[in-house]
């Protein structure tokens, strides 16, 4: 256990506006949660343009945010050396291929062999950044690219980029129903009132919206690229999932299994032990934090997600009914 000194300074994006100013800040400073960044307001820690607000004040976007605060009880995670694959690196930053099954922070009932801890191991300099330079994060089950910040400055900025919507997160997912073709999913999202470890889409709740577009229709499930607007939490699963498109294997909004007429045993045994979310985060498009300019990364399918495509095209094929967008 130890107490760990955190100091921020970042100037609130345009985009902001308008919002609380615990929204605007858990949106800018995403490896914070929004209960300890209320703590911190609450205790007087975080100025605005040298103020004192509260929690629930508005923001207008521009204004200098200075958090002076400390983490108490903090367990130090520790570095353990794990397989991971990098699609980019360079002086400021990595962008980390996650596979499925990696959890990407430690907490309850994972305090270790998660992606920080394998990141220590990586790279011990990381150990100065807060969550370990993790810029945003990705569901235990869900694979795909992150961005790491490699030092205060790229992870400040890459923060920032991240809050003013100005990096480009493109997912793969597989849903259950055939779409008949693209479109936008605009709907709040918040906690949900009963079962918090739930999100729901509510009145009230933070914006969301979600674009997709068909890539390939099958007899029964359809393959869709995802573009995301916003980053809530869940919002791709929940999103669909809302629409009546249920993402495969997603055991918390994914519903019954739901099999096409006289399913090929192939196919069946497929969707039967595919135990996670089928959503895969595929690209990311980002300005450099000290280069500027565009960065582009892409993360090809992992095996479950491409067997699982192979077995669908196969039940396609043989009930005759299967298409392209």
């Amino acid at each position: 256990m130890s107490s760990t000194r955190i100091h921020h300074v970042l100037q609130l994006p345009p985009a902001v506006a308008g919002r609380r100013l615990d929204q605007a800040l858990a949106a800018a400073l995403p490896q914070h949660s929004r209960t300890r960044l209320r703590r911190w307001i609450d205790g007087g820690r975080i100025l605005v343009d040298g103020r004192v607000l509260r929690a629930r004040d508005p923001v207008a976007g521009g204004e200098l945010v200075l958090v002076d605060a400390v983490l108490d009880d903090l367990v130090e995670p520790r570095p353990q050396a794990l397989d991971l694959t990098l699609r980019w690196q360079d002086p400021d930053l990595y962008v980390v291929d996650k596979p499925a099954g990696l959890v990407v922070h430690p907490g309850a009932g994972n305090p270790d062999r998660t992606l920080q801890n394998a990141l220590l191991a990586l790279d011990p300099a990381l150990a100065g950044l807060p969550r370990a330079g993790i810029v945003h994060r990705l569901d235990k089950d869900t694979s795909g690219l992150l961005l790491v910040a490699r030092t205060e400055l790229a992870q400040r900025r890459l923060t920032a980029a991240l809050a003013a919507r100005a990096i480009h997160r493109e997912y793969h997912a597989i849903c259950a129903g055939v779409l008949t073709g693209g479109g936008t999913i605009d709907a709040p999202i918040d906690r949900h009132p009963v079962n918090r470890v739930r999100m729901s889409v509510r009145a009230g709740g933070r914006p969301a919206v979600t674009h997709y577009r068909v890539i390939e229709r099958f007899r029964a499930h359809t393959w869709v690229r995802v573009l995301l607007e916003t980053g809530r939490t869940h919002q791709i699963r929940l999103h669909l999932a809302h629409a009546g498109w249920p993402l495969v294997g997603d055991p918390v909004y994914g519903g019954r299994l739901r099999l096409p007429p006289a399913v090929t045993p192939e196919l069946r045994a497929a969707l039967r032990g595919f135990r996670r979310q089928a959503l895969h985060a595929a690209k990311l498009v980002f300005p450099h934090p000290c280069a500027g300019r565009q960065i582009e990364v892409s993360a090809p399918l992992p095996e479950d997600f491409s067997a699982l495509l192979a077995a669908l095209r196969d039940d396609a094929r043989r009930g005759g009914a299967g298409d392209g967008p």
